[in-house]
């Protein structure tokens, strides 16, 4: 590609530096400080390297972008608007962070298109684009031949020192050196400058040093304010580079172009203001008005367009090519773009009756996924080194992916708890088809829950595998015994929360779960057995909650239960029953399906006038409260647990037939 005029580079990137001050002034909020000392790197990256097509921002075989240090969002806008995407208008840029607008305080995919990934959180980015570089990797071993490259493309990342200090990023970072994504090249913006001045009271050890012992391929721009010529050869040798991920660490001056604030923290998150706008207009020889963009820029950067249609024509070729020479591995691949699950996925799906020996419902999980593997293969996913507690692997599976054989589904994340949510996400952002899932103890969704919450912001459907579901889990003590989890969880919008209480109800989990590719799903699964009800099935998980056993007649009390628990409800149930009251039990494996039933289904299960209820669950009380009532009562937790065996704990705590009695007693009478 024939390099543009030096002037012209620079007349394109203080487009970006001005179009990030003026929408940060006019909002009167912002980060105006990295969009104006990363614009080179932007420019450089987006006008002399990267494959996309503005018009069509879903185009598969792109390359992926992802600003990590998601504040500085004007560089991405700028860069989206510059280019010729729809969707950021010149408009959009005014209305930056305003109520509606296209243009959000941080990147958020549901908003934008052209945006790849919702970076918020510093260093989820980068852990996102670990994922991004794994979809790629694996979907280009299983797909690809010898005589056709269907899936080839980059995933580029401009991260920060915050996203370097965020523990996530380490995890994340040292997961992807082990496993070689060559594709996988980060630009790191070392301006030495954080939110409390600079890096040097915090923040002193030698970055690239760390990632060439994580196994990246290092390279260091001494000046990335001007030096476009150098940034863009640091890329195109990191593109050389396919054994190794590589981060490119360009020293730049945050705020560059602004004569009294720029080299400080006064720049990284506030406006610039009207008078030193005007001094930084003057400083950089910027003669246009607010939100002017001079036409020579626009005709440069708009040659993406003509490029990138271009791009995409010759792959749309290139697949029909393969679609002629391999039907069949063509028909999986296009299946899996259009987000099509197969014909018959679910049909292995176990079903259990009462006399079918009981289980924990992890083991359930393991029959689960082994009965989904053979027909399902987008199915990818594994285990932060809990495969053999978890129950995460695929039965018949063999091997993991590794830098040898990324065409594996098997993940092993290490204990990097964190660093897996993130990276699941990165995969579902990949918008491949493939289904992400991953597993840990339930306690561990604490170090997870700020991509956990990403996962249920951005409409990305993870599964979580969660086992240990409860002080059940015994000798491990409270540490490891989750009491505050799953109600805090249930707490969170978008995020379906799965307790089930037998084998058929795990099978129905797992169902929801994977049809649900806009909403992430919480299993949380016993490490305790629980005998397989008469009365569940598949079918009844998608309502929610549903009468498992019942009376004739209105009943006098409800039971409502999950888990472990929801069998202790009918055994009290039928003694109850037994001594001639009128009990119904209701299992509630999933509160959030059945907050979402009809009015009218609701007051089936749980009629008003049953105002003798009793909620029995091995966690906090928090969230119950709706359908407990004024009358009603709970047998939950209310302090942590403790270290001995499970059954012990249940029977001190008070989750025995007989206090579920006792409490249903003082209720009746």
């Amino acid at each position: 590609m024939v390099a543009a005029p030096a002037s012209l580079d620079t007349l394109c990137i203080n487009s970006i530096r001005m179009l990030a001050v003026d929408a940060v002034n006019k909002s009167n909020s912002g980060h105006p400080g990295l969009p104006m000392g990363c614009a080179p790197m932007g420019y450089a990256l987006w006008d002399k390297v990267l494959r996309h097509n503005p018009k069509n921002p879903q185009w598969f075989n792109r390359d992926r972008f992802v600003l990590s240090a998601g504040h500085g969002c004007m560089l991405l806008y700028a860069l989206l608007h510059l280019t010729g995407y729809d969707s950021v208008t010149i408009e959009d840029i005014k209305q930056f962070r305003q109520w509606g607008a296209r243009t959000p305080g941080h990147p958020e995919t549901f908003e934008t298109p052209g945006v790849e990934v919702t970076a918020g959180p510093l260093g989820a980015g980068i852990s996102n684009a670990v994922g991004l570089a794994i979809a790629e990797a694996h979907l280009a071993a299983k797909f690809n031949k010898p005589d056709s490259k269907i899936v080839d493309h980059f995933t580029y990342v401009i991260m920060g020192d915050g996203c370097n200090q965020e523990g996530v990023s380490s995890e994340a970072c040292s997961l992807a050196g082990h496993l070689k994504l060559g594709k996988l090249i980060a630009l790191y913006d070392d301006n030495q400058i954080t939110i409390d001045g600079r890096t040097d009271v915090s923040f002193t050890e030698d970055v690239l040093k760390r990632y060439e012992a994580y196994g990246w391929h290092v390279q260091h721009v001494p000046n990335g304010n001007t030096d476009v010529s150098a940034i863009a050869t640091a890329l195109e040798t990191a593109k050389g580079v396919t054994d190794k991920p590589s981060i490119i660490k360009v020293s730049t001056t945050i705020g560059y172009g602004s004569p009294n604030k720029s080299d400080t923290a006064g720049i990284h998150g506030a406006p610039l203001g009207e008078e030193e706008a005007s001094l930084t207009r003057q400083q950089l020889e910027w003669s246009y008005e607010p939100f002017e963009v001079p036409e020579e820029a626009y005709n440069q950067y708009r040659k993406a367009i003509t490029r990138g249609n271009q791009l995409e024509t010759e792959w749309n070729q290139n697949l029909a090519n393969y679609r002629n020479k391999y039907p069949q591995e063509s028909a999986e691949f296009e299946r899996m773009l259009r987000g099509e699950l197969p014909n018959g996925w679910e049909k292995d799906l176990p079903t259990y009756t009462a006399a079918d020996k009981g289980l924990a419902t992890r083991k359930h999980s393991q029959i689960c996924l082994g009965a989904l593997g053979p027909n399902l293969p987008e199915l990818i996913g594994g285990s932060a080194d809990l495969t053999h507690s978890n129950y995460t692997d695929i039965k018949g599976e063999t091997g993991s992916f590794q830098p040898a054989t990324p065409e594996k589904r098997y993940l092993h994340f290490g204990v990097r708890e964190h660093a897996m949510a993130a990276i699941l996400n990165g995969i579902a952002y990949h918008n491949s088809g493939l289904i992400p899932y991953g597993g840990t103890f339930l306690v561990f969704a604490d170090y997870m829950r700020g991509s956990m919450r990403l996962s249920a912001l951005s409409e990305l459907g993870v599964i979580y595998v969660l086992t240990h579901d409860s002080i059940g889990v015994g000798e491990d003590g409270p540490t490891h015994q989750p009491i505050e989890t799953i109600p805090s969880l249930r707490a969170m919008p978008n995020m379906l929360v799965f307790r089930p209480g037998d084998g058929n109800e795990t099978s129905g989990a797992y169902k929801i779960a994977i049809q649900n590719r806009k909403r992430p799903s919480s299993l949380c699964l016993s490490r305790q057995g629980m005998v397989n009800q008469p009365n569940s099935s598949i079918e009844k998980v998608a309502l929610g909650g549903y009468v498992l056993e019942d009376c004739e007649g209105t009943p006098e009390l409800i039971f409502i239960g999950t888990g472990s628990e929801l069998d202790l409800c009918v055994q009290a149930a039928k003694q109850l029953s037994n001594e001639g009251r009128k009990v119904r039990v209701v299992s509630m494996p999933c509160v959030e399906l059945f907050e979402e039933q009809s009015d009218a289904y609701k007051q089936e299960v749980l009629p008003t006038s049953v105002r003798k209820r009793i909620v029995v669950e091995a966690a906090e009380t928090f969230g119950w409260h709706k359908y407990i009532g004024l009358d009603g009562t709970s047998v939950t937790m209310s302090r942590f647990g403790a270290s001995a065996p499970g059954g012990t704990c249940m029977e001190k705590f008070g989750f025995t037939v007989e206090n579920v009695l006792s409490k249903a007693n003082d209720l009746l009478n």
